[in-house]
């Protein structure tokens, strides 16, 4: 239940993606329907040596069968991130001084490390109790676990959000787009209807291949692809995948694609034929929606890769906004998603959907830890 007597919660929303880049923290006011209020938003980098472990425990996690194991590293590092978490949250509440007791909920999403909706398999490393307690706050977390236990996909969760975000705007259809590790979109009807999946990759292969090949943590501007040359059959190759073929709902892990058909390439044209194969697979995804959207929300961080927006631009036939146009905030929206499912789940209220995860009715879902637990 709300401490409030007027229905309205304030909530803090803790997200890290599948890029890798760090946590976001975003706190907004919410009665679980309509977003009323929305604060500032920060980014809490990973410095290079914790990426350099997520990076290795994505290997260590591919062994998983089960989702409550942590072989190897996995335990110590999924006590690590939950501390990072906290501390991440403790500098943003004394940064824009907010007293942790007006919080009523915090919604915790965890580092994914392994997602295999095939085999109703999703890992997300992340300590809600010991967040909990570190916070002095309820956290809601394992957002995902109940709706793989009902058959769905387990993601993407947030169209709920988005949907609430863009009630005031007239164009429909609309397309949210996130570019993270993975590009999910979120199509809304005229009457709110909701469609969602994984388009395809995102900065994930993009940042990989820089790093390893050019020596950059990601392409900043979209600058290296500019440099390059696209590669047409390795796109069309990687489009033939079953993957694209296949109707949503659907969902990808963050390397559910190799980087192989690149690797003999030079690294302006990886980089290059890496972007032309997402901004490709986003207008691929027209196919599987019942009417092309008139107007594309882009958010995340890979609405700062202008080389890779222009071509989404190009290839989607359709008017293509980042989400400032709209005063969104494209680095903390996925934050304020979680802040906002928190407060639905702890109303009972759904978070996932037949159209958005393939469920067989809209479903409620997440685990709260009490912070006296």
């Amino acid at each position: 239940m709300s401490k409030r007597e007027d229905g309205v919660w304030r909530a803090l929303g803790l997200m890290s993606g599948t890029s890798l880049d760090g946590i976001d923290v975003a706190v907004i006011e919410t009665d679980g329907e309509r977003v009323l209020r929305r604060g500032f938003s920060a980014t809490y980098p990973y410095s290079d040596a914790v990426r350099d472990k997520l990076r290795a425990s994505l290997s260590e996690a591919s062994e998983i069968g089960e989702r409550s194991a942590r072989p190897g590293r996995l335990g110590l590092l999924e006590q690590y991130l939950t501390e990072l978490n906290a501390e991440a949250a403790a500098h943003y509440l004394a940064d824009h001084e907010i007293d942790a007791a007006s919080l009523d909920v915090v919604g915790y999403h965890g580092q994914t490390v392994l997602h295999r909706p095939e085999a109703g398999l999703t890992v997300q490393l992340g300590d809600g109790g010991l967040l909990a307690r570190r916070l002095g706050v309820p956290v809601v977390y394992d957002l995902r676990a109940a709706d793989m236990a009902a058959g769905g996909q387990g993601a993407p969760l947030a169209p709920a959000y988005h949907r609430a975000l863009a009630a005031d705007i007239s164009e429909r259809p609309l397309a949210v787009l996130n570019l993270g590790g993975v590009a999910n979109v979120t199509w809304i009807g005229e009457s709110g209807e909701l469609i969602a999946f994984d388009t395809g990759p995102a900065s994930a292969m993009i940042d990989d291949w820089v790093s390893a090949k050019l020596g950059q943590p990601f392409d900043a501007g979209g600058r290296l692809a500019a440099a390059g040359r696209v590669h047409e059959t390795i796109v069309a190759d990687w489009l033939a995948l079953p993957y694209f073929a296949e109707a949503p709902p659907k969902s990808l892990d963050r390397n559910a694609f190799s980087l192989a058909p690149v690797a003999d390439l030079p690294g302006l044209d990886g980089a290059a034929t890496l972007t032309a194969f997402t901004a490709a697979a986003v207008a691929a995804a027209i196919a599987h929606l019942p009417v092309p959207p008139r107007l594309w929300i882009v958010s995340g961080g890979g609405r700062r890769n202008d080389t890779l927006v222009a071509q989404i631009r190009e290839r989607v036939g359709a008017p293509v906004q980042v989400a400032e146009a709209f005063d969104f905030d494209g680095d903390g929206l996925e934050a304020e998603a979680w802040a906002f499912l928190a407060v639905r789940s702890r109303l009972g209220l759904p978070i996932t959907f037949p159209g958005t995860t393939g469920i067989a009715e809209p479903l409620s879902g997440g685990v709260t830890a009490e912070p006296n637990a």
